[in-house]
């Protein structure tokens, strides 16, 4: 210590130095805070991240295991992604990995990320509280749709729940009934698996209680039907449905209502008939069934295609033309704000309006006598290539990772990743660790949307005061 100073002043200064450090970091941490309420969209990742580290952490367990001790801790998270993203993608076997626990946590998972875990926190707070706070708002309308306004986002909060209650009630009554009386399972294990896969189809999330799926039951309509109309219902969006219970006439829907349906009958029945056409003849596949028998199969896998990883037959034994329209489907995804993934229903015909808007020379684009504007255009123009850049990078890391396994398998499973669909040519099992982290990745990012991701990673947004002169390029 310097001459001229006594002791205490050292020690004093320190003193003082602590109240500073813990002035800055309040400062931080305040900064940080306020950030994520001007932007509440930025807290849905950290809060879907924190989700899986949870559920990751259950699934570790010894209790959540058939065989304690068994599960790594990177076939633990890869299911924790699957179920939180609501994909169905598994490395591990379902019914006989797991306990009943575990079982338990994956459904748990699957109802939290199906509903959101902003919206289901905001719900529980209202009704520990009975009101609900300007800041929940902010995250349930961030997580549910921006188009919803602040004065809305209550009752539709309320609406949502009752909504999937009901539904999930309802499809888990029916297979609940069928497992026991035609299937001779007892009361209790019955129920269980009406509540597991109802929840799951209606979240999009394709789990199983099965190890070959529901292929057992592809001909059984009392199983299959239930399961494909939960999924179509949660692929639809809550604003949606929300919209079309409160206006029943069509002329006083949105126009996001009213391509989200188009689009989706479209699709619905669009691959069944693609699909019937492609594999009417393949003995592994629609082939193996009376000629009557193969309608059922069939539109079970367009309606899961899109959004669930249910499955009634051996995707791994599909033509690859049909591989090929099974990934743009899985690609498209299903409807806005809604359980299924992909670049949404409402984007792909989007672009498909604006191609065709270009292609007959008109300056804009329009759907249902209604005007597209740029701003939208240029959304879902960036949601469709952020998702397609997503998928080439994935796939082009998974081939350097797994070099003897070929090309379109790959493509088929990064693209199901990344729609969080849960389909599979029947490789994950055997995939290395470096391939199970990478689709866990593709998951989450699939999940929170492109541009949920990148706008909750941005700081800042900036508006230009200025504008360039306007010159057109060559194109084409």
């Amino acid at each position: 210590m310097p001459r001229g100073y006594p002791a205490s002043a050292g020690r004093s200064g320190a003193a003082n130095s602590r109240p500073q450090e813990g002035r800055v970091l309040q400062t931080v941490l305040r900064a940080i805070l306020d950030g994520f309420i001007r932007q509440p969209v930025r807290i849905v990742p950290v809060a879907f991240a924190a989700g899986i580290l949870a559920a990751t952490g259950l699934l570790m367990l010894p209790v959540a295991q058939a065989d304690p001790g068994s599960t790594r801790f990177v076939d633990a998270l890869f299911t924790a992604t699957s179920a939180i993203a609501v994909t169905g993608l598994v490395t591990v076997d379902t019914p006989t990995h797991w306990s009943g626990f575990g079982e338990a946590v994956i459904l748990g998972c699957m109802q939290l990320g199906g509903l959101g875990i902003m919206t289901t926190a905001a719900f529980l707070g209202m009704l520990v509280s009975r009101k609900l706070r300007l800041r929940s708002k902010l995250m349930t309308q961030a997580e549910l749709h921006p188009s919803i306004s602040l004065g809305d986002v209550r009752s539709v909060l309320r609406f949502a729940m009752l909504f999937t209650l009901v539904v999930e009630g309802t499809f888990a009554a029916i297979l609940a009934l069928r497992f026991h009386f035609a299937y001779d399972l007892g009361a209790g294990e019955a129920t269980w698996h009406g509540v597991f896969h109802s929840v799951a189809a209606f979240n999009n999330a394709g789990f199983a209680l099965y190890s070959d799926s529901i292929i057992g039951f592809a001909t059984d309509p009392w199983i299959s039907l239930p399961l494909a109309f939960g999924t179509v219902l949660g692929g639809l969006g809550i604003p949606v449905v929300y919209e079309l219970l409160r206006r029943r006439s069509q002329l006083t829907w949105s126009l996001h209502t009213k391509m989200t349906l188009a689009g989706t009958a479209v699709l619905l029945f669009g691959g069944w008939l693609v699909l019937l056409a492609l594999e009417w003849s393949n003995p592994g596949t629609f082939g193996q069934f009376a000629w009557h028998e193969r309608f059922l199969p069939a539109f079970f896998q367009s309606a899961v295609l899109r959004t669930s990883g249910f499955n009634s037959i051996d995707v791994g034994q599909l033509n690859d033309d049909s591989l090929l329209v099974s990934m743009v489907l899985m690609f498209i995804g299903g409807g806005s704000a809604s359980t299924a993934g992909g670049i949404k229903v409402t984007t792909f015909f989007m672009l498909m309006l604006v191609i065709w808007a270009e292609i007959r020379g008109e300056r804009d684009a329009s759907a249902f006598r209604r005007s597209l504007p740029m701003p939208v255009v240029r959304e879902a123009l960036t949601v469709a290539l952020v998702y397609l850049a997503l998928n080439v990078v994935a796939v082009m890391l998974m081939q350097r990772f797994e070099p003897d396994i070929m090309l379109a398998p790959i493509m088929f499973e990064v693209v199901s990743a990344a729609a969080t669909v849960g389909q599979s040519t029947g490789i994950t099992y055997d995939l290395g660790d470096p391939s199970k982290w990478l689709l866990a990745i593709v998951m989450y990012g699939g999940r929170i949307g492109p541009v949920l991701f990148a706008t909750s990673l941005a700081m800042a947004t900036r508006k230009r005061l200025y504008r360039y002169p306007e010159t057109r390029p060559l194109v084409g």
